[in-house]
C-alpha cells in the first residue's frame, strides 16, 4: 500500500471521528483503565484461585473444606456452583500471573459494560446517551470489580439482554440457544445465575402481556411468536442450570446461602446498603434518578421495564451485591426514555455533523491521548506509573506475601491464628504447612467458631484460654484490624515478636 493511499484512508477517518464517538471511547476506556489499574484484592480471590488449581491439577471438584484445622472435613457445597470461573482464574494465573490475571478480568468486566453501551445504543441510535447510560452503569457496579468469579459473568446479563432485542427484530430461532447455553456457563461460575433467569421471565412476561393488551392488533402466528418462544428460552435456560455436578441439590444450595444467619449478618456485600457509604449513597442517586427518568417520560414504561426497575431496585436495597445488577439491568430503560425525555425538550440531535480542520484536529489529539492512556496503563506496564497508595502493585498491599514467605521458612510451633483477612492467601500459599483458623468462606464455619474467633480478635476476658484449646502457637495479626489484640499479646509476657511489616505481626508462643 503506498503512503498516499495510507494517508487517504487516515484522512477518511479523521473526518468520520465525531465528538460522540469520543463521548463513547472515553467511558469505555476509563472503565478499562480502571480495572486495569485495581490491584487484586485478597479476600475472594486466593481460596478460589486454590479451588481452581485442586480441580486443574487432580480433574476433580473439591467437595469439602481440607485446608482449615477448625473445620476439617467439613462439606463445601460452593466449590461445584464456582468450579469452571475457578478452574479458568488459577489457568490464566499460572499463565500469565497477575499481570495477565488483571488483564482478562479488565476484558470480562469491560465486556459487560460494551454490551450495555450498545444495547442503548440500539434502542437509542444516540452513542451520548448511550454513553451515559453506560457509565450509569458502571458507577453502580465500581465497588464490586474485584477480580473473582462474580465478574467474570456480569457480562452474561447485558448478553442476554441484547439477544432479546435483536430476536425481537429479527425472529431468529436461532438466537435462542444463547440462554440454555449461557446458563450452563452461569450456574458453573456464581449461584447468582438466577438473575439471567429472572431477566429471561420478565421478557416472556413483557411478550404475555402484550398478547393479552395487544391480541386485536395482532395475528395468531405474531401471539405465538411473542410468547411462546420466550417461555421455550425459559425453559430450556432453566433445564440448563442442571448441567451442574450438583444438578437439582443446586436450589438447595442457593437456598442455604440466602437463609445462612452467619451470611447474612456477618458478610457486608449481604447486608442492605448504607446509605452514608460511596456505594449506598451512589445507589439512592442512581435508584431516585431512575425512578425520576421512568415518572417523566413522555411514553409510559411498558411491563417489563416497570417490573425490572422493581424487581433490580429491591435485589439492591436487600443486598449491596445487587447494585451492579441494578445497574447493568436499568441502563438500556433509562437510555431509552432518557432520549425520549431529550427529544421532548429537543435536545435529541444526534450523528454525524461535518467538522472545520480545527475540530477534526481537536478529536483526533483527543482520541490519542484516550488511546494511549489506554495502552499506558495496561498491568504489565503498572510498575513504571506514579498511582495513589490503594492502587500500587498488582497484588494489593494487604496481601501478607512476605509474613506469609516469613512463616514458610521459620517453621515457627503450633496451630496458627490470623486475622480474618489473611485467611484467603493463606489457603492459597501456606498449605498443608498451615491450615488456616477462619477465611472468607465464612458459612464455612459454625456460630460458635466465630464467637471465638471475635473473644480472640478483641482480646476478651479468655483469649489466651481459648488459643490454648485450639493448640495456637502463633499469632498472625493485622496491626490495623486486631491493634487491641497485638498490644494484649505484647503485655501478657507469653509471646515474643518474630516478624513485622506494614501489613501484619508474627508472634510465637514462648
Amino acid at each position: 500500500m503506498s503512503s498516499t493511499t495510507r494517508q487517504g484512508k487516515l484522512d477518511r477517518l479523521t473526518r468520520r471521528i465525531s465528538t460522540e464517538h469520543i463521548w463513547v471511547l472515553a467511558v469505555m476506556v476509563g472503565i478499562f483503565v480502571f480495572l486495569n489499574t485495581h490491584p487484586i484484592r485478597p479476600h475472594d480471590f486466593w481460596w478460589h484461585m486454590a479451588a481452581g488449581r485442586h480441580v486443574a491439577t487432580t480433574g476433580q471438584i473439591p467437595t469439602v473444606a481440607t485446608e482449615t484445622f477448625t473445620s476439617y472435613g467439613t462439606p463445601y457445597p460452593a466449590y461445584s456452583v464456582y468450579w469452571l470461573a475457578e478452574t479458568a482464574m488459577y489457568l490464566i494465573y499460572s499463565l500469565g500471573g497477575p499481570a495477565l490475571t488483571v488483564f482478562i478480568h479488565a476484558l470480562v468486566v469491560g465486556a459487560a459494560y460494551a454490551l450495555t453501551l450498545w444495547l442503548c445504543y440500539r434502542r437509542t441510535r444516540n452513542w451520548r446517551v448511550a454513553a451515559l447510560a453506560a457509565f450509569f452503569a458502571a458507577a453502580m457496579g465500581v465497588n464490586d470489580w474485584n477480580v473473582r468469579p462474580q465478574a467474570g459473568v456480569f457480562w452474561l446479563l447485558p448478553l442476554f439482554l441484547l439477544v432479546q432485542d435483536i430476536y425481537e427484530e429479527l425472529g431468529k430461532d436461532r438466537l435462542l440457544a444463547v440462554f440454555p447455553l449461557g446458563m450452563v456457563v452461569w450456574a458453573n461460575c456464581h449461584g447468582t445465575f438466577p438473575i439471567g433467569l429472572a431477566a429471561i421471565a420478565l421478557w416472556l412476561v413483557e411478550h404475555v402481556w402484550r398478547m393479552l393488551t395487544q391480541a386485536a392488533r395482532l395475528t395468531g402466528t405474531e401471539v405465538e411468536k411473542l410468547s411462546g418462544r420466550a417461555a421455550v428460552a425459559l425453559g430450556a435456560a432453566t433445564l440448563a442450570c442442571l448441567a451442574n455436578p450438583r444438578g437439582i441439590g443446586i436450589i438447595a444450595y442457593l437456598r442455604a446461602m440466602t437463609t445462612n444467619p452467619i451470611v447474612q449478618n456477618l458478610v457486608p456485600e449481604w447486608m442492605p446498603p448504607a446509605f452514608g457509604s460511596f456505594s449506598g449513597t451512589v445507589f439512592l442517586i442512581g435508584l431516585m434518578m431512575s425512578a425520576t427518568i421512568l415518572a417523566v417520560s413522555p411514553r409510559r414504561p411498558n411491563a417489563r421495564q416497570l417490573l425490572s426497575f422493581l424487581l433490580f431496585g429491591f435485589l439492591a436495597l436487600r443486598t449491596s451485591r445487587g447494585i451492579t445488577w441494578f445497574g447493568l439491568a436499568l441502563a438500556p430503560t433509562l437510555a431509552e426514555h432518557s432520549s425520549l425525555i431529550l427529544g421532548q425538550l429537543g435536545l435529541a440531535a444526534s450523528g454525524y455533523r461535518p467538522h472545520t480542520r480545527l475540530t477534526r484536529i481537536i478529536n483526533t489529539t483527543l482520541v490519542s491521548v484516550i488511546v494511549l492512556s489506554g495502552l499506558l496503563t495496561l498491568p504489565w506496564f503498572k510498575e513504571a506509573l506514579p498511582m495513589p497508595a490503594l492502587k500500587v502493585g498488582l497484588i494489593s498491599h494487604e496481601t501478607p506475601v512476605a509474613a506469609t514467605e516469613y512463616l514458610l521458612s521459620s517453621s515457627l510451633p503450633g496451630k496458627l491464628y490470623h486475622d480474618l483477612g489473611f485467611g484467603s492467601y493463606l489457603v492459597w500459599a501456606a498449605q498443608p504447612a498451615y491450615p488456616v483458623f477462619v477465611d472468607p468462606r465464612l458459612e464455612l464455619y459454625s456460630e460458635e467458631l466465630w464467637r471465638d474467633y471475635v473473644s480472640i480478635a478483641t482480646a476478651g476476658p479468655r483469649w489466651e484460654d481459648i488459643l490454648e484449646d485450639y493448640n495456637v502457637g502463633t499469632l498472625m495479626l493485622s496491626p490495623d484490624r486486631q491493634s487491641r489484640l497485638l498490644a494484649a499479646a505484647e503485655n501478657s509476657g507469653n509471646w515474643i515478636q518474630v516478624y513485622e511489616d506494614k501489613v501484619s505481626t508474627i508472634l510465637s508462643h514462648k
